[in-house]
Order: C-alpha cells, then sequence, then structure tokens
C-alpha cells in the first residue's frame, strides 16, 4: 500500500479530491484550554468540526471527562461535557461521523447513554459513533461523587451497557435483568437512523477482556499507536478472541491513536501509517497541537493531499 494513501477511505460522502478505500483520517478534539475560553471554545469547536469535514476526514470526535487528564493540566483546565458538544457540532456539519474518545462506562447509566446517542443520531441524520471503555480516572469520579467500582466490576458493567445499548437498538423493548443493571423496559423511541445501529468502537488494549468485548460486541476498537510490532500483537490477540467467537475479524475496524506531528512531520506520519496499515489498521485519529485546531486541520488536509498529489 503506498503510504500517501492515508486518507478518505471508506468515510460518509467527502471531498471528492481524496482517495477512497484506504485508511481514514479522524481528528480528535481534546484539548478545551483555547486562547479566550471559554467565550471562544464554541467557535473554536465548530470551526474546527467544520475544518475536518471540508477536508474529508471521516470522524470527528471530542475528549469526554468530567475533569481534564493530569498530562493536559489536569482538573484545573476546561472540559466540556462530551454529548453535549456533539450535538452542538452535529447542527453545524452534515456528513462527517461524530463520537466520543470515548466515554467511560461509569459516567452515564447505561439506558440514558443508549438514549443519548439514539438522539446524536436522529439529529445528526444517522451519524453517532458510541464510543465506549471502562472508564480509568478515578480523580474525577471521587471529585464529583460518581462511584467508581473496581477495575473487574467496571469491566461488568461495560459489557452489561453494550448489551443494554444492543437490546434498546432492537425491536426488544423487555426486561434486561443483569448483574449490575436491571430495566424494566427497555424502549427507545425514535430508534436511530443509523443501520443496524450506530457502529460501536470499543477503546483500550487489554488481550483479556478488552479485546474479548471487541470481539464480542464492537464494530471498531481504538488502539494506541504503541509502535507496528505492538500494534500486530495485540490485533493478533483480536483475531483469536473473534475465532473463540466465530465472528469475522474483517468486521471490525482496526483504528489507532497517533500521537506525533503529522503536519511538522508527514514522511514519519506516512511512514508508520504505511506500516500500520499493512496490520489492517483503517482509521486514524489526530489532534491539534496548537492554539488554533481549526487551521491545524486545515494544514494537515493540505500537506496531505499535496503529498497525494505527488504520486
Amino acid at each position: 500500500m503506498p503510504a500517501s494513501a492515508i486518507v478518505g477511505a471508506r468515510a460518509r460522502p467527502c471531498a471528492p479530491s481524496l482517495q477512497e478505500d484506504f485508511v481514514k483520517l479522524a481528528v480528535h478534539f481534546p484539548n478545551f484550554s483555547l486562547p479566550g475560553s471559554p467565550d471562544t471554545l464554541a467557535r473554536a469547536l465548530g470551526d474546527t468540526a467544520r475544518a475536518a469535514e471540508a477536508g474529508g476526514c471521516a470522524t470527528f470526535t471530542v475528549m469526554d471527562h468530567y475533569f481534564q487528564m493530569e498530562p493536559m493540566g489536569g482538573p484545573a483546565e476546561p472540559m466540556l461535557e462530551g454529548y453535549t458538544a456533539l450535538g452542538y457540532v452535529a447542527a453545524l456539519t452534515e456528513r462527517i461521523t461524530l463520537g466520543t474518545l470515548v466515554s467511560g462506562v461509569t459516567y452515564r447509566h447505561p439506558g440514558l447513554l443508549a438514549k443519548i446517542v439514539t438522539t446524536l443520531d436522529v439529529l445528526s441524520g444517522g451519524r453517532a459513533l458510541l464510543g465506549l471503555g471502562a472508564a480509568w480516572y478515578e480523580r474525577e469520579h471521587h471529585g464529583l461523587g460518581v462511584p467508581y467500582p473496581p477495575v473487574a466490576e467496571r469491566f461488568e458493567r461495560l459489557e452489561e451497557a453494550l448489551l443494554i445499548c444492543r437490546q434498546m437498538w432492537s425491536d426488544d423493548d423487555g426486561p434486561f435483568e443483569g448483574k449490575h443493571y436491571r430495566l424494566a423496559e427497555t424502549r427507545n423511541v425514535p430508534q436511530p437512523i443509523g443501520r443496524p445501529h450506530p457502529r460501536v468502537l470499543i477503546g483500550g488494549m487489554g488481550e483479556k477482556k478488552t479485546l474479548r468485548l471487541v470481539a464480542k460486541y464492537g464494530d471498531a476498537c481504538n488502539l494506541f499507536s504503541a509502535g507496528v510490532e505492538e500494534v500486530g500483537r495485540k490485533i493478533e490477540v483480536l483475531n483469536g478472541h473473534c475465532a473463540a467467537e466465530g465472528r469475522d475479524p474483517a468486521e471490525i475496524e482496526k483504528t489507532i491513536l497517533w500521537n506525533g506531528d503529522a503536519v511538522g512531520e508527514p514522511d514519519v506520519f506516512l511512514a508508520e501509517m504505511e506500516a500500520y496499515a499493512g496490520l489492517g489498521v483503517g482509521q486514524v485519529w489526530l489532534s491539534a497541537r496548537t492554539d488554533d485546531p481549526a487551521g491545524w486541520v486545515s494544514r494537515l488536509v493540505e500537506g496531505l493531499r499535496g503529498r497525494l498529489a505527488e504520486v
């Protein structure tokens, strides 16, 4: 696969100048500590999403935490509620897929989560993505008084949440009886527009639990760009879980979150993505490292488009 073929694959309708059938480009918006915040946040968020859509990117995601993560300044820094932010972005865009990367299962009751994602899907015309994981940021839970169970229980809750969402997005509106959640009715009207339901992305690289849940319930996984050898090993583990579940691994989109500077070091980015693509990675997330995220997205897309034109 040529290293230049890293943008525009299999997205919803996108910029016609970008190629298709290769690795898709996604934009993640994790940093709300921008000049003039909070007055400037709405414009920055909207402009960045629109730049990503105009550039032919496939997906736009936001951070979903109560508090900003410690490596990005911690709780003293701004953090918007994820799905409210996505509802705002949905009104400003037309084609790009929208989601969180990723929500902790502890953040919202699964029945409410299914309803929230359904609402985003309906109002966006079928563009919602459910990103979900087992949660990890203990301080934000204690800070806002949200229960933070032990890790084993969080994974049990994650599996039940996936089952509840699946049931609520089906014709079965009967009860759900789990170990941690009990719903008398899984009624969800209206149903999502996306068929058969919004895509489900499960975040994390844990081999025994996370990747097993991906094989069982996920439409996509999200891995860290931990090196080609390590990512390849994780994908092999996922394929083994798929075999145990009787599922075709090709049904699951493999995605990564790349932490380098694709604008400043495009050669490094393209070379790594060629290697990741050889493992079957179908989408890569990048996030701005500047105070002008919309401008960064525009420079990113233009730079990659220029490389495509040279091939």
